[in-house]
């Protein structure tokens, strides 16, 4: 065969070769069938495959509507019908044309994925209009991990179009089949729904196709869960009937989440309920109705989804030894608290995460004023090594009208929290002398918790961004700052009890110092001025003296090795 001729047959055909073989011929019968005996005998005997439900599908055209875990969904889904089965596979697969040919005789046609294509459309309907099976991947991609993810409204709109009726299905397994090119014998299940109809719209609009995706995809959920797949975020239960607890509920609820506020007692929960406002800490803010305030005793933790912990880093012991065997093990835990956690200095994640059995945990870091969240919004970061839970979480708090970032950077976001309430600390402290001594005590003290969080295996960037510098600005500047305002206290002179009481809510910093305090001592890091505003506050150097140090403190400059 000349050079030339092995060069065309290597060339990638254009896409609408392939359209058009599907919607003439359909699959190849001398590829199709053979091949398939072959791999369904694989399939039911490599990964024990489950199929329930298959009674659901019913002859004639059909859209099969499933969840995508893995490459292997396609074929799995095949060995539930005794026809060929027609889908959509990504077109970067057909630029080999050997690999193209050969899927195309499987019965798959390209898609362009994340734009509109009409031809993938038309060859859909084309192999409905003549009775066969099409499968359809809502979500768009390969979700691999976690729960499901938002469909595509792509479903709808064949469904409307076709008029044939459409199967939801769930498989859970398939992800694990495969380890790099390696291939394992995962065990897979199937489960298949009843059919569902809709009535035939020609041209349905982007509205009407979306209201009906968003009918289908529940019931693709509904066989998720009944395999044992995780659910997505529903319920959830904020413990703590503060500003943080409150603000949080009525963001999750805005998000569409039913919310259980859980108060530390019944006339607090009696209160919320018939006001349907926190007038001790967020007056004049309307409850959603979402929203159903509790005792945190009457809330049945392993029935939500989420549970929120908006309590102070100090009263995390005694919150979780309430909760903690409570917590259900397919539930994801949320942790406002910024600071550390007596009596060891743990973060609040971490110590959380050793507590309860739920699937994931995080913290919410970042500029969160609770009233402001609210009313205008902030711009948030989810905390957690958890990729589905970030993005659940993401999801959730976007829809309820803030700004989410997202980090990987655990110990990095926890301990830039725990520099932002100890740096406002100390500006508040110096700042009655001036505002240039002011900026350089909080500049010292977040520099030195730098150096902890490096040592302690976070990123500089997490401190630089809006859980490190962004949440220390908005601090210093808030009216409300407790910790700035417990700081002006303490350069006053005034005992750290008695601060305690005067600023009258909790200013997580009066713990957090020295909890750093002993943290630096253990990591042999040198942090004079945070070392010192402990000593402040142990009532052993006076505001006077550690302003002394503050000004002749020298950054510590690390050398080269050589």
């Amino acid at each position: 065969m000349s050079e030339e001729r092995q060069k065309g047959l290597l060339r990638p055909r254009p896409l609408a070769v392939y359209h058009e073989r599907t919607r003439r011929r359909g699959v190849n019968s001398f590829v199709y069938w053979p091949a398939r005996i072959v791999l369904k005998l694989a399939i039911l005997a490599y990964f024990r495959l489950r199929r329930l439900g298959r009674e659901h599908i019913p002859a004639g055209g059909v859209i099969l509507a499933a969840n995508h875990r893995s490459f292997l969904d396609p074929f799995v889904i095949g060995c539930c019908l005794p026809r060929p089965i027609y889908f959509v596979a990504k077109r970067e697969l057909f630029k080999n044309p050997i690999v193209g040919w050969f899927l195309n005789c499987m019965g798959a046609f390209p898609v362009k994925r994340g734009e509109s294509d009409e031809e993938s459309v038309a060859t859909a309907l084309a192999l409905l209009e003549r009775g066969q099976a099409v499968v359809i991947f809502p979500e768009g991609t390969r979700i691999r991990s976690g729960s499901l993810a938002e469909p595509k409204r792509g479903v709808g709109r064949l469904a409307l179009q076709s008029g044939a009726p459409v199967v939801p299905i769930a498989i859970t397994g398939s992800e694990h089949a495969r380890d790099g090119w390696k291939i394992k014998p995962a065990r897979v299940h199937l489960r298949c729904g009843a059919a569902l109809t809709y009535q035939r719209v020609d041209d349905p609009s982007p509205f009407l196709a979306g209201e009906v995706t968003e009918r289908i995809w529940p019931c693709v959920g509904l066989q998720w869960e009944w395999l044992g797949g995780l659910p997505p975020l529903r319920k959830a239960a904020v413990v703590g009937g503060g500003s943080m607890g409150t603000a949080i509920a009525s963001v999750l609820a805005r998000g569409g989440l039913e919310v259980q506020l859980g108060c530390r007692t019944t006339s607090q929960a009696a209160r919320l309920l018939d006001d349907r406002e926190n007038a001790d800490y967020l007056p004049g803010v309307a409850l959603d109705g979402a929203i159903e305030p509790k005792t945190v005793r009457e809330i049945e933790f392993a029935g939500v989804d989420l549970v929120v912990l908006a309590v102070p880093c100090s009263s995390l012991p005694a919150a979780l030894g309430q909760i903690g065997a409570r917590v259900g093990e397919r539930s994801a835990v949320l942790v406002t608290s910024k600071g550390l956690v007596p009596p060891l200095g743990t973060t609040p994640s971490a110590y959380v995460a050793e507590r309860v059995r739920a699937r994931a945990v995080a913290s919410l870091a970042g500029p969160v004023h609770a009233r402001e969240a609210i009313e205008v919004g902030a711009s948030v970061v989810v905390v957690t090594r958890d990729a589905d839970l970030r993005r659940q979480l993401g999801e959730v708090l976007a829809a309820g009208g803030l700004t989410v970032d997202a980090t990987d950077d655990v110990t990095g976001a926890e301990l830039a929290a725990a520099a932002k309430n100890a740096a406002a600390l100390a500006s508040g402290a110096a700042s009655a002398r001036s505002a240039n001594l002011a900026g350089a005590a909080a500049g010292r003290v977040f520099s030195e918790v730098h150096q902890l969080a490096v040592a302690s295996g976070g990123r500089s960037e997490t401190f630089a961004g809006l859980a490190g510098a962004g949440d220390l600005v908005a601090t210093a500047i808030a009216e409300g700052s407790r910790n700035r305002r417990a700081g002006e206290l303490v350069g006053a002179g005034m005992a750290t009890g008695q601060v305690a009481a005067t600023v009258r809510q909790t200013a997580e910093s009066l713990d957090t110092v020295p909890l750093l305090s002993e943290a630096f001592e253990r990591e042999g890091i040198d942090a004079p001025v945070t070392t010192g505003l402990r000593r402040v506050l142990d009532g052993e150097e006076s505001p006077e003296q550690w302003l002394e140090s503050v000004r002749s403190a020298a950054p510590q400059r690390r050398t080269r090795a050589a």
